[in-house]
């Protein structure tokens, strides 16, 4: 077969994504090619640089391309994320413009390990090479410092703007923990927190994201209306563990972000078991099943079921998640499997346009009586 573009792009319709059920030649993941001889050169433009299957795209190709008679082929993996930028406008005070997608973790209660999820979470996109910030948003109870191990200040600007901390795996983190000290309580009304919110939103200079992970209080208040008000939120990932009263505060998580149109990436069961260190064997601590069953009753994934495992909890005091320090463990292919259902699900919310990167500025009034 004469090796030509038109015989290649129609050669390579036969790699498939399988989250969009499109070949890469229809999605324009194929981008200047070029011919010289029996040499073929091209980009494979992804929707993301954390793309789990990019290496499998990339051998599909080569083998292909070989197959027409290339005696090379050279495939650059790269990747043309929808911005922020690329809905609404933002605000011209916002440094939200050059994050590619904002993913909120919310739980509805304290206690389900939602910052732990948030910390494992961004470490996992991360090694896949994306990059990754967290916007710390507890402001009562905030924990990404000790998580990540954070002993600096942020730098601030004589603008009043300020640059977040880099932590392990070069994630970008602002947290209520860098501007007061660990033993001072923050005793603010609401509208005082949600200023200070306002101001991680629009005045932090956040610079070229691929996720920022916004790590939500507990509760459906105040602040967390601020956030899906003010936040163009590509998805949620809501947290919850096994028992009843942690799925009776899931469910309300999960009711705020369909009030105010976040669409739900899935659901994270966390403590879902544990796992003895003589046998192996798997226990359940709590009741069973109950993330199948409240993602079944929103008619939303299951993501991953992370197990209750002693050295997550230490990774967490000791600063450092437990995706970087113990990679093989049970809970960091739990949190990876995660972390490799939000790039997919966040891709095919792009592609049908469900749910990306919209501005929310609803009213007090105008939200369902029983939301308010």
């Amino acid at each position: 077969m004469q090796l030509n573009e038109q015989n290649i792009l129609s050669a390579l319709r036969a790699v498939q994504d399988p989250d969009l059920h499109k070949n890469i030649v229809e999605l324009n993941f194929v981008q200047n090619l070029k011919i010289e001889g029996t040499k073929v050169t091209f980009d494979l433009v992804l929707t993301t640089p954390a793309c789990p299957i990019r290496d499998r795209f990339k051998d599909q190709c080569v083998s292909i391309v070989k197959g027409l008679g290339a005696s090379e082929v050279e495939v650059t993996l790269t990747s043309n994320a929808g911005r922020v930028g690329d809905a609404p406008e933002q605000p011209q005070v916002s440094f939200l413009g050059e994050v590619s997608h904002i993913v909120g973790v919310a739980s509805g209660k304290g206690g389900v390990g939602k910052s732990t999820v948030t910390a494992n979470l961004a470490m996992a996109l991360s090694l896949s090479g994306a990059r990754v910030g967290i916007l710390d948003a507890d402001i009562y109870g905030p924990s990404m410092g000790l998580m990540f191990g954070i002993d600096k200040d942020p730098q601030v600007f004589e603008d009043n703007t300020i640059a977040p901390v880099e932590a392990k795996g070069g994630i970008s983190i602002v947290s209520m923990c860098m501007f007061a000290g660990s033993e001072k309580a923050t005793i603010w009304r609401g509208p005082m927190a949600s200023q200070m919110i306002q101001h991680f939103l629009n005045r932090v200079r956040w610079g070229k994201l691929d996720y920022l992970l916004v790590d939500f209080p507990p509760g459906t208040g105040d602040i967390q209306l601020t956030l899906t008000q003010n936040c163009p939120m590509a998805g949620a990932v809501v947290v919850t563990t096994p028992q009843e009263v942690a799925l009776a505060d899931c469910r309300k998580g999960l009711a705020m972000f369909d009030s105010v149109g976040v669409p739900v990436v899935g659901v994270v069961e966390n403590m879902s078991y544990f796992i003895c260190d003589g046998c192996g064997k798997h226990h359940n601590i709590f009741r069973q099943g109950g993330g199948e069953r409240i993602a079944k009753n929103w008619g939303v994934p299951l993501i991953a079921k992370i197990p209750l495992e002693p050295a997550v909890a230490d990774c967490g005091d000791e600063g450092t998640p437990a995706v970087l320090r113990y990679p093989n463990s049970e809970s960091a292919k739990a949190f990876l499997q995660a972390a490799d259902a939000v790039v997919r699900t966040l891709s095919v919310f792009k592609s049908v346009g469900d749910g990306v990167l919209k501005n929310f500025n609803y009213a007090f009034d105008e939200l369902p009586e029983e939301d308010v």
